[in-house]
């Protein structure tokens, strides 16, 4: 290998290995803006080259600004801490009731706000109303955690990976349903009663506190209707095979703009509880793999897909989505997302090996606390309240969670292609 490439091939991977890592405590995005500026500083990939690869993830940046604006909405606005209290107040004692109330919630606003919001703004939320209950929080934790990657391919705008992955070629509402949905359906079962077994102690006590629930401000409600009118702006422009992001944005910034003048609060206290560097993580990752691209590495992984479409249909997709579940935990999801997409794109896979791969892409990272930008950010939001769960602690669970669930998963997939063939 060239020096250069070498050179290129070694920031890249110590980029993602540091932002994985987290020395320090230094954020993420500061580990893969640097590597990214200094590919373009040694002259180790053109500006241009540099400056295609940011405008290769406007849709992504686009959906990232509206679903984390519409997130803080809600939750300024009480909506997420009204579905706490509804959850903890419905389950009448039982925490077993709780536990199936908690991950139905999860569920939902995964389906229909992304798996970061559940991973970052319900998790708190959760927490709060469960502390007053007075019941041990694990179980409801990782419930939180797991639903939002278990149900992040449910719909195309469930998991912003998926905008990543497919990011050229988003197949559209219902194509995206016959293939997915009952991979979904069989991932969110499976990992809920996976959780059940693995909590069944906890789970077997009482709640000894009431909490009272106060019912939802009027502007609570705004948001609520407004994020019914977001989804179906979302689901429209799916069903007709439109980017997602511009949409997006453009719904959130009219929601937000109705609310804001309606409750006559300042929408820019907002926008600066969205996180920005998010997006400049996003689009440093575009950089990198872009990067590792234009000196042909990824033929290496065009070689791996060719390989598994060789093998018998059921068994390459096994073979892939394990082997993209569990490369999740090594490199997270977005890199490996964008680094899948782009070998598809090239090696032009279609069918169940793509679908096998998107499965692995969203549901590999309950494996491990690196898997996903959403599970680190889970995390995060949990050390805030002083609260820490270890690597492998998370990994306990992952470890029979994910592969449980992914097994199902891609069993479900193979059924569907086995009855309908190409979708």
């Amino acid at each position: 290998m060239p020096a250069p490439h070498l050179l290129l091939s070694l920031i890249v991977a110590l980029s993602i290995l540091l932002m994985l890592l987290r020395p320090r405590g230094i954020p993420e995005v500061y580990w893969i803006a640097t590597g990214a500026t200094l590919l373009i500083a040694l002259h180790l990939i053109p500006l241009a080259l540099a400056s295609k690869a940011i405008l290769q993830g406007l849709d992504v940046y686009l959906f990232l600004i509206g679903m984390m604006l519409l997130s803080e909405l809600a939750r300024e606005h009480g909506v997420f801490d009204w579905l706490s209290g509804v959850a903890v107040h419905s389950a009448r004692g039982s925490c077993v009731r709780l536990f199936t109330l908690v991950y139905a919630i999860g569920t939902l606003v995964t389906i229909f706000m992304s798996n970061d919001a559940t991973a970052v703004v319900l998790t708190p939320a959760i927490l709060t109303a469960i502390r007053k209950a007075k019941v041990e929080p694990l179980p409801y934790l990782f419930a939180c955690a797991l639903i939002a990657n278990a149900a992040s391919f449910v719909l195309p705008i469930s998991n912003p990976a998926n905008l990543v992955v497919f990011h050229t070629g988003m197949p559209p509402l219902g194509q995206w349903m016959l293939s997915f949905a009952v991979p979904s359906i069989l991932s969110i079962v499976t990992t809920y009663v996976v959780m059940r077994v693995i909590f069944r102690k906890e789970l077997t006590v009482c709640i000894e506190s009431d909490v009272e629930t106060s019912p939802l401000p009027a502007n609570g409600k705004l948001v609520l209707a407004g994020l019914a009118l977001m989804i179906a702006v979302l689901l429209t422009a799916s069903a007709l095979d439109k980017d997602l992001g511009l949409p997006t944005c453009l719904a959130a910034l009219v929601i937000t703009a109705v609310v804001s003048i309606k409750a006559r609060s300042n929408p820019i206290r907002l926008a600066r509880e969205i996180s920005w560097g998010t997006l400049i993580l996003v689009a440093g990752l575009f950089i990198l793999v872009d990067a590792v691209e234009s000196i042909g590495a990824l033929n290496i992984t065009q070689h791996w897909l060719h390989q598994a479409e060789a093998l018998p249909p059921a068994a390459g997709a096994l073979v892939t989505g394990f082997v993209v579940g569990i490369a999740n935990n090594l490199v997270n999801n977005l890199p490996l997302g964008l680094i899948a997409g782009a070998t598809m794109q090239a090696a032009h896979v279609q069918g169940l090996i793509a679908n096998a791969v998107l499965i692995g892409v969203d549901l590999g990272p309950n494996l491990s606390i690196t898997g996903s930008l959403a599970t680190i950010l889970w995390l995060l939001a949990l050390r805030k309240e002083k609260l820490d769960i270890s690597f492998g602690r998370f990994l306990k669970v992952g470890a029979i969670a994910m592969p449980a669930a992914l097994l199902a998963s891609l069993g479900g997939a193979i059924l569907m292609q086995m009855l309908f063939g190409e979708s």
